[in-house]
């Protein structure tokens, strides 16, 4: 009988690697010399750590690889792997383990929830087509429910075509952009899928399992901070897309949501593009965090809804080059793009940090909505640009905006992003560090040039943050040039500004996922309920399962 047992700690020492094999690697690039011969070394490994024969591990997986990149001059790839045994060798291997590197393994499935018996009239409506809706609206074609997926941009082909002559040419389409489309706003970004939340489910096994499915590179499955990268995304999202279809659902583009009908307490129809009316029974929002003209008619149609804390900021570009040597020492730009995660409190109490960092990346106008400008980042899979990109941003409370209404969020937002846009007239203000500290335009590039789509020009970044963000953008800065040597650099771009870290608002939703207006389902970072690609996918799995538990399949 076979077995399967999971070993830990298996450690590769890739600086001595790269010593034996520097000549190959400077012909061949890294990742062919290590995609040869990672197998075998950690089969190498792995039976001498247990100091059994290579053709007594019948099989084995890779189940997490990590850095350890502590000791500059030492640096080694980490390694959890699951190992099909005999039965007989098994039980030899447990008993003399004493270092308590091996367990048997269990791996948590995702197990789907029974079905509810409640009739639906109608399909179930998914709004939004970004990772909560897509991965909602999936599972519920995957029951049978042939879901309808209302989103109000476009496919992912022709919104890629509108961000780029946005891009080249100012001109926005408010419905089809970096913010609005199919994929959402993670489609331009880094792709990152590390989530910082616990999951006992198997849940967040199941994201990664469809994100392979269905395009992604099956690294993912054990990278310890696994990315997709918006080349890749593009192609996967449609696929996605592709598999409702086939299974019976329908995904229909530029379909806003207008209005709401209800009776006792209970939706009953959604209005689409303030024209078209559809009978609905369920209606998952799945909204994003930009969609803030369906946010207030949410409101006003007296859906439960709340303020929350976000945070806003800057992007800040520095050489990769450096940011790979800081990390790896003499494995800088040998191994893949490093990346970082900064955090810092400052004597003013507020928070300051690093967010959706893209090494290799691409700083992106990600604008919405005329006479506003926002920024973010992205990166491609292979994240080979020449600079690396973080939102560095500070922490803000409902106490910080303009007035006590529910919406008040949107309006801080929309009052720093037209300030942004008045300051660049139109284009991404970009200002150097040390410019940024004496607060004053910038006139000439020092060591670092702008990687960026949507064009740049020089502006004061006082003018569009308020003035305790800047002040703790300074402190931040020179605390964590004592982190990474060289990140205060006074050459260092911030570009301005970044406000869409997360939703400034949370509907309200029951234990049971439902509004106080029954059959509404709020759902992912729009509602408030997630912060990244991975945890709104997981909060659209929960909805369906929501669903799943409450109502039979639509016939």
């Amino acid at each position: 009988m076979n077995v399967v047992l999971r070993i830990s700690q298996v450690k590769i020492n890739i600086s001595q690697f790269y010593k034996e094999k520097q000549d190959k690697i400077s012909e061949k690039g890294w990742e062919n010399v290590w995609g040869t011969m990672e197998q075998k070394l950690i089969l190498k490994k792995i039976t001498s750590m247990l100091r059994i024969e290579p053709k007594q591990v019948k099989e084995f997986y890779i189940i997490k690889q990590s850095v350890d990149a502590r000791k500059k001059q030492e640096i080694f790839y980490n390694y959890s792997v699951d190992l099909l045994l005999d039965s007989k060798l098994e039980e030899k291997l447990l008993a003399k383990d004493k270092k308590h590197i091996l367990l048997k393994a269990v791996t948590k499935s995702y197990v789907y929830p029974e079905m509810g018996k409640d009739a639906l009239k109608h399909p179930p409506v998914v709004i939004g087509f970004g990772p909560a809706g897509m991965f909602c609206a999936l599972q519920l074609a995957l029951m049978g429910y042939r879901p309808i997926v209302l989103e109000q941009g476009l496919d992912v082909d022709n919104r890629v075509k509108d961000v780029n002559e946005f891009w080249e040419h100012g001109k926005l389409n408010v419905k089809s952009n970096v913010q609005f489309g199919e994929g959402g706003a993670g489609t331009f970004s880094d792709g990152k899928l590390n989530t910082s939340i616990k999951d006992a489910t198997g849940r967040i096994r199941k994201v990664l399992e469809i994100f392979v499915e269905h395009g992604a590179n099956p690294e993912i499955l054990y990278m310890q901070k696994p990315h997709i990268g918006t080349d890749a995304l593009c192609e996967i999202v449609k696929n996605i897309r592709l598999h409702i279809e086939q299974l019976g659902g329908e995904v229909r583009f530029q379909q806003c949501v207008t209005n709401l009908r209800t009776k006792d307490g209970i939706l009953t129809g959604i209005e689409i593009n303030h024209k078209e009316w559809m009978d609905v029974d369920v209606a998952v929002f799945a909204i994003g965090h930009s969609a803030r003209d369906t946010f207030r008619m949410l409101y006003e149609k007296q859906l439960t809804m709340e303020k929350k804390p976000f945070a806003i900021g800057v992007r800040v570009e520095h050489k990769q080059k450096m940011i790979d040597k800081k990390q790896y020492g003499e494995l800088g730009g040998i191994l893949p793009a490093a990346d970082y995660k900064l955090t810092y409190q400052a004597k003013n109490g507020r928070s300051i940090f690093s967010f959706c960092m893209c090494p290799g990346g691409i700083v992106v106008n990600a604008s919405s909505e005329e006479g506003h400008l926002v920024v973010n980042g992205m990166s491609n899979h292979k994240r080979d640009e020449e600079n690396a990109n973080s939102a560095l941003v500070v922490n803000v409370t409902p106490d910080d905006f303009p007035t006590g209404d529910v919406l008040s969020g949107v309006e801080f937002q929309r009052k720093w992003e037209k300030m942004a846009f008045e300051e660049g007239n139109g284009l991404v203000p970009i200002q150097l560090l040390k410019d940024f500290k004496e607060k004053r335009k910038s006139t000439v590039y020092g060591e670092i040039m702008p990687v960026h789509k949507g064009n740049v020009t020089w502006g004061n970044l006082w003018n569009c943050l308020p003035e305790y963000v800047c002040d703790t953008l300074v402190e931040g800065m020179d605390k964590f040039g004592q982190m990474i040597e060289g990140y205060d650099h006074p050459d260092t771009l911030l570009s301005g500004v970044e406000t869409r870290t997360s939703s400034p608002v949370r509907i309200v939703r029951d234990d049971e996922f439902e509004s106080n207006i029954k059959g509404i389902y709020p759902c992912g970072e729009g509602a408030g309920y997630a912060g990244g690609i991975t945890s709104a996918a997981i909060d659209g799995i929960k909805v369906f399962e929501a669903i799943l538990r409450k109502y039979a399949k639509t016939e």
